[in-house]
């Protein structure tokens, strides 16, 4: 009998330790188990979404730069506004603030698509810097970064 009882305990108490064990472990696999989700969702849009610096030039006057854009991904681009455009001199470039977010001063950018009415796959975005006296001449750095954090560089004369 004492056996009996004593198995019994152990089993109670076994039971009640792999319940407390699951209680304990399986949040911890689920909130895991969502971030490893997430991440997996992140890193798929960032490799199927690509955009391309085709070409950019200034205006004579040297007062406005235009860039053409490229998306050649498989997403779609939303939120153009959002990106960010680095441009200036190699080696002396600064973040140029979107027209929404530069309250009037210059420099400044503004953005028209060309092909297409969104920016799917195989459109093209033409940005427009504007700046209110014209820097000086040399070669230029840009850099396009989509809301995504995804970049695209170019370099060239003005």
């Amino acid at each position: 009998m004492d056996k009996t009882i004593t198995t019994a305990l152990l089993i109670i108490a076994g039971v009640i330790c792999s319940i407390f064990l699951f209680n304990t472990v399986y949040p911890m696999i689920s909130r895991s188990s969502a971030a490893m989700v997430s991440m997996t969702d992140k890193i798929d849009d960032r490799m199927q979404t690509q955009v391309d610096i085709v070409h950019a030039a200034g205006t004579t006057d040297r007062k406005t730069v235009y860039i053409w854009i490229k998306n050649v991904g498989t997403n779609q681009v939303d939120n153009l506004a959002a990106s960010d455009v680095f441009l200036g001199l190699k080696g002396d470039f600064v973040r140029i603030p979107n027209e929404s977010e530069a309250g009037g001063t210059y420099p400044q950018w503004t953005y028209t698509i060309e092909n297409d009415t969104e920016w799917k796959t195989g459109a093209t975005v033409k940005i427009t810097v504007t700046y209110s006296a014209a820097p000086d001449a040399g070669t230029y750095y840009i850099k396009f970064v989509i809301p995504n954090g995804l970049a695209a560089e170019y370099f060239f004369s003005m």
